[in-house]
């Protein structure tokens, strides 16, 4: 676990950055979270594993409101989620979400995918946007390609430029869910690699994924999910090499013989 440096008194505490209180999501008859409980702290990166179904990725697009929840609070940098119209905009500029799709525009080019919400919810001048959408697809590796189309980009590429894309908002945390699930094996580690740069410059970070290395490495935290609750959660030594519950055991012991 990262060291956690002490606050000055000048420089005010890191703090609770996303809160979730007793959320509870149905779909129907399907109980996917249930009484979920999780704090993370700003600069935290944590890593949500567990089986499939078990309710990882309706958490992540809870804290984006793209799923409503039944009962519960959420609320972000001490802000309860907003229900619709521009505050909901506002708060969807301050979390970044990747996911397993790009969800890039097809008819716009990459720099054009990168400006856009900058131009539209931020209101940032064309000229500081474009400056902004350049520096940053440098920064994740696929500045040349700027003015091409995301459909002629490798999957890598077009993960990359979403990264780009939600870094461009300046947000408070970002969400990634499931960001290598749907590339080719050689494309991920180019995917992972931006990932692990932004947790080693402190972004806070809510990552599901069944990339076991990136959370050994790059996780704060790995949180383990089974049948819509959280299982257990602890720093990913301790997760990777003593799970307590037999549901964590089972779940390892099938994906870590390989």
């Amino acid at each position: 676990m990262t060291e956690v440096s002490v606050a000055k008194d000048d420089v005010p505490a890191t703090g609770d950055l996303v809160v979730l209180k007793s959320v509870n999501k149905h779909f129907g008859a399907l109980h996917v979270l249930q009484d979920i409980d999780l704090t993370i702290t700003r600069g935290e990166v944590v890593v949500v594993i567990g089986p499939s179904g078990s309710g990882k990725s309706t958490l992540c697009r809870a804290i984006n409101r793209l799923e409503t929840i039944d009962s519960g609070d959420i609320s972000i940098d001490g802000k309860p989620l907003p229900q619709e119209g521009k505050a909901l905009a506002r708060l969807r500029a301050d979390v970044g979400m990747v996911f397993q799709s790009f969800n890039l525009f097809a008819h716009k080019t990459v720099l054009e995918n990168v400006m856009l919400g900058q131009i539209k919810v931020r209101k940032a001048d064309k000229k500081v946007a474009e400056d902004k959408a350049r520096a940053l697809l440098d920064r994740v590796g696929v500045a040349t390609q700027a003015d091409k189309y995301p459909a002629q980009l490798s999957g890598g590429q077009q993960q990359r430029v979403a990264i780009a894309r939600a870094l461009a908002m300046d947000p408070k945390v970002m969400l990634f869910d499931e960001p290598t699930s749907a590339l080719d094996p050689e494309m991920i580690n180019e995917v992972l690699e931006v990932m692990q740069q932004l947790a080693r410059e402190g972004m806070t970070m809510i990552v599901v994924t069944h990339e076991m290395g990136f959370a050994r490495s790059a996780a704060n935290r790995v949180v383990f999910m089974a049948d819509g609750r959280i299982v257990e959660e602890a720093v990913p030594d301790q997760f990777f090499s003593n799970p307590r519950s037999d549901r964590a055991k089972d779940f390892l012991s099938k994906i870590l013989h390989h």
